[in-house]
């Protein structure tokens, strides 16, 4: 192919069968669907460059257009050329659904038989590894919520040592009730006279209602249990509002529910007075787990504490734990590192 041939395909206009079915479609998403103008703005930047993209491979109608073009576009957006810089990978899938609807209408409509985007997947964002903090720095944090004095310091640091105690979700801490704290039950066919101390002997237990309302019951160690007692004991019965009554376990200072923004408020207080500017409402449950892992529990265990309807969610955390493990044996063991 010469130069101008080369010029010429790169500057060929999109075909009219294509414009009118992209115009069909915009009208659709407008008036069938009522998306925001912002939102039809950003549909029709994608599919101006798609029409675009199509033009300079020669596709002149919609049953024309063959799955290789569909995810050659989504290659162009992640590789950018001289007009655009290479989109990321959540903006690339963006513009990937946007084209897919487009096909999707194309065969409702009758304008093709076939969808050649349907097969086409988005790009798989990296996975981001969680952020855990170490033991030390939770033992700061948990001191610093409770730091100050009153009802509220008492509170604070009885739901934060909840949080990391069970790595509940601060949605799940919020929502529990005073009848969901309880104690562990004993081992299926334990014997009650056998002697020899029972590790989980003195433990409690909370009935969390998780995602889709799946109930789990997770163990709760002595520490959050003195703070969950202090706070019941000594705080809760002062938290209450004027005529009313709740069984919620945290209550905010009207005697209402806590909600997650007052949860998240008591994480942020406590973060600044530790110090710090990195710690989520997410971090508890994420050092909860890699915690664990460290210490040698199993995938399986750690999956059924935090409600992990599967095994794959929770092996993120694995990941954690083996950078971990490099970190050491790379500080730790005389050959890790070559010198001069």
């Amino acid at each position: 192919m010469t130069t101008a041939q080369q010029h010429d395909t790169q500057h060929r206009e999109p075909a009219p069968a294509l414009v009118s079915l992209v115009r069909g479609y915009l009208d659709h998403l407008a008036v069938e669907r009522g998306l925001a103008a912002n939102t039809l703005a950003s549909y029709r930047r994608d599919l101006r460059r798609y029409l675009d993209f199509l033009a300079r491979r020669g596709r002149g109608a919609p049953d024309q257009i063959e799955a290789d073009d569909v995810a050659g576009f989504l290659r162009a957006m992640s590789e950018g050329d001289a007009q655009h810089q290479p989109l990321g990978v959540a903006s690339a899938g963006r513009a990937l659904v946007t084209v897919r609807g487009l096909h999707r209408f194309a065969l409702h409509e009758g304008a093709t038989t076939t969808d050649p985007a349907c097969e086409v997947r988005p790009p798989q964002p990296p996975r981001r590894l969680p952020k855990a903090i170490a033991p030390h720095e939770v033992e700061a944090l948990l001191a610093a919520a409770g730091a100050g004095s009153g009802p509220r310091a008492l509170r604070d640091q009885a739901l934060l040592e909840l949080l990391y105690a069970t790595g509940a979700r601060i949605s799940e801490a919020v929502g529990l009730d005073v009848d969901d704290i309880g104690q562990v039950p004993p081992a299926t066919g334990a014997d009650p006279q056998a002697t020899g101390e029972d590790p989980a002997a003195g433990l409690g237990a909370v009935r969390f209602r998780g995602k889709g309302g799946k109930e789990r019951v997770v163990p709760i160690g002595r520490f959050a249990l003195r703070a969950l007692d202090a706070y019941l004991v000594r705080a809760r019965p002062a938290l209450v509002g004027t005529g009313q009554a709740t069984p919620a376990l945290f209550r905010n200072a009207r005697g209402g529910r806590l909600t997650r923004q007052g949860a998240w408020a008591v994480l942020r207080a406590a973060t600044e007075r530790a110090g710090r500017s990195d710690v989520s409402p997410h971090t508890l449950r994420h050092s909860f787990a890699t915690h664990l892992l460290d210490g040698g529990a199993d995938v399986r265990v750690v999956q059924e504490l935090l409600g992990h309807a599967s095994v794959t969610t929770t092996q993120i955390y694995t990941l954690v734990t083996a950078d971990r493990l490099r970190e050491v044996y790379a500080a730790s063991h005389p050959w890790a590192t070559t010198s001069n």
